[in-house]
């Protein structure tokens, strides 16, 4: 099991060219990894906002919220709640279980594509992600903080005062910071 503190935006459309420009500057240092494409698998859980299942590159994966902790405020432009979470990944060495293709087409499972870039600082990643679910566009801005327990919100809290230093975006609004579960009861809709 792994245990995170996360801190999460959602927006439709895509991602200001703004924010992305600011996300690749040289100056938010952190290892900048190779953007990744894929497609995941949610299975569809209305107004289920503390569970969330997905098929994950042959996993199953399980994150149950088991805390909503304060409201973190980064300057006059970034607010946002941060979250504790537990995940569980099930790999399936024949690869026979955790089949896309299976859960396709069935109306409990989304597919959602996504198009993520990340910088990965110790103990703490961010992310910048473009999606996809049924045509429709949004992107998301994540901070996902490991480590011991006793250190996730100082973890998550350090590496988002760093990051922030420069953000010059569009205001990031406690209103809109949660995580996949409750993006999915939005756009499901």
């Amino acid at each position: 099991m792994l245990v995170t503190m996360e801190l999460r935006w959602f927006y439709h459309g895509i991602i200001p060219t703004q924010i992305e420009h600011w996300f690749n500057q040289e100056s938010l240092s952190g290892q900048m990894e190779s953007p990744e494409n894929r497609e995941d698998w949610y299975l569809y859980l209305p107004n289920c906002d503390y569970l969330g299942i997905k098929l994950r590159q042959g996993k199953l994966e399980i994150k149950w919220r088991q805390a909503e902790l304060k409201v973190l405020r980064f300057g006059d432009l970034v607010e946002g709640k941060a979250e504790k979470w537990a995940k569980w990944t099930c790999e399936d060495p024949t690869s026979k279980c955790f089949i896309p293709a299976e859960v396709a087409g069935k109306e409990s499972w989304m597919s959602v594509k996504k198009e993520r870039s990340q910088r990965v600082y110790q103990d703490c990643a961010v992310e910048l992600t473009q999606l996809n679910i049924n045509g429709k566009d949004s992107w998301s801005l994540a901070f996902e903080a490991t480590g011991e327990d006793d250190k996730l919100m100082d973890n998550l809290g350090t590496v988002a005062s760093q990051v922030f230093q420069t953000y010059q975006g569009s205001k990031l609004q406690g209103k809109d910071s949660f995580a996949y579960p409750n993006w999915l009861s939005v756009v499901g809709e």
